[in-house]
C-alpha cells in the first residue's frame, strides 16, 4: 500500500499513480457505515479494473473549523486507520492535511486538485459528505463532473439512529460498550505500551499492567471492564479486568485517566511491550472506597464477573 500525503500549498505529484476508485471521508472508527462505503469502492474498482484508494484527512476538520470544540481524540487514530486500510487490500491512501488553506478552497478547486488531480475515475462517499469552503460542495455537486463517476452510499442504521462516529463516542462515554461495539462491527481497542506504575496492585494480590496509549484515543467512560490483552511480541491474548480512571481510593489529585489491566493467571514481566487492549464489557463505574479492604473485596467480584463474561472469548 502506498501512502500519499497532500496539502493545500504544495503541487501534487501524481507520477506513478494509476487511475483509481476512491472512497472519500474522514472515516474515524471505520465503523459499519464507513465499511459499506469502502466495500462499495472495492467492488467498483474490481469491476472497472482500477486501483483501490481511500482519501482521508488529518487532523479532524474541527481543529480548523471549530477550535473551541475541536475533536483531538479518535476512535481510530490515523496510524491505526492506515493499518486497517492495508489489511483491507487498499492500494493507495491519500492523506490530505486539513488546514485553513484547504478549508478556503472553493468546491471546484478541491475537485480539480484532489479528485481529478489524483486520477480518480470512480468516487464513492457517504450520503452526507461535504467539501470545499463552508462545506458548499456535496454529493449532488460531485455528480456534475464528466471526469469521474460518483457513487453515493446511503445511511447505515441499526435502529432509527444512523451509525456514526459521534453516536459511538456517546455510547462509549456512557458506558454502553455493548452497543458501541455493535455499531463498530468489532471490539473497541486501544494500542499502547506497558509502562512502570505504582506497583501497588501486586501488594494486594492484583498485579496490574499500566498501559500508556500510543496515540490520541477516545477513552471509554471511567470504570471497570472485562478485557483481553494482546502482547504483540508473542501474539498471545490474555484475559483480564481493565480499569480506566483516576484511582480515587488512593489519590485525590489525578486528573488524566490511567489505564490498568489485571490479567488472570499471569506472572510474566511485560514492561516496554506493545499491546492491544480489547474492551468487551463494561462492569461498573469507578468508586472511591474507604480503605483497601472494601476495594479488594470488590476487585475479587470484578474478577469473577469478568471471567464468566469472557468464557466464550478465545
Amino acid at each position: 500500500m502506498e501512502i500519499i500525503r497532500l496539502n493545500a500549498t504544495d503541487p501534487i505529484d501524481m507520477n506513478g499513480i494509476q487511475e483509481n476508485a476512491t472512497a472519500i471521508g474522514f472515516f474515524d472508527g471505520l465503523h459499519r457505515g464507513h465499511l459499506n462505503v469502502i466495500r462499495k469502492m472495492m467492488k467498483i474498482a474490481e469491476e472497472k479494473q482500477l486501483k483501490k484508494a481511500v482519501m482521508t484527512f488529518d487532523p479532524h476538520p474541527s481543529v480548523v473549523l471549530n477550535p473551541k470544540h475541536q475533536r483531538t481524540t479518535y476512535l481510530t487514530p490515523l496510524e491505526i486507520k492506515l493499518e486497517m486500510f492495508e489489511e483491507m487490500g487498499v492500494d493507495y491512501v491519500f492523506v490530505v492535511n486539513f488546514s485553513s488553506n484547504l478549508a478556503k478552497l472553493e468546491p471546484d478547486e478541491f475537485v480539480q486538485k484532489y479528485i481529478i488531480g489524483a486520477k480518480v475515475k470512480e468516487l464513492v462517499s457517504g450520503f452526507d459528505y461535504t467539501y470545499g469552503r463552508k462545506g458548499q460542495g456535496n454529493t449532488t455537486t460531485l455528480n456534475k463532473y464528466d471526469e469521474f463517476n460518483m457513487t453515493t452510499v446511503g445511511k447505515y442504521a441499526l435502529t432509527d439512529e444512523k451509525v456514526s462516529t459521534t453516536s459511538i463516542q456517546h455510547k462509549l462515554a456512557e458506558g454502553d460498550l455493548e452497543q458501541a461495539n455493535i455499531e463498530l462491527g468489532r471490539t473497541y481497542t486501544i494500542n499502547g505500551v506497558v509502562v512502570q506504575g505504582e506497583k501497588r496492585g501486586r501488594t494486594i494480590g492484583f498485579p496490574t499492567a499500566n498501559i500508556e496509549a500510543s496515540y490520541k484515543y477516545f477513552l471509554p467512560k471511567n470504570g471497570v471492564y472485562s478485557v483481553t490483552l494482546k502482547v504483540h511480541s508473542t501474539g498471545k491474548i490474555h484475559k483480564g479486568v481493565g480499569n480506566i480512571g483516576v484511582k480515587p481510593t488512593f489519590h485525590d489529585d489525578i486528573v488524566k485517566p490511567i489505564i490498568e489491566v489485571h490479567l488472570f493467571d499471569f506472572n510474566e514481566t511485560i514492561y516496554g511491550e506493545s499491546v492491544t487492549i480489547y474492551f468487551h464489557h463494561y462492569l461498573r463505574p469507578e468508586v472511591k472506597y474507604e480503605g483497601i479492604g472494601p476495594l479488594v473485596e470488590q476487585m475479587e467480584i470484578d474478577r469473577e464477573d469478568a471471567k464468566k463474561l469472557l468464557e466464550d472469548i478465545d
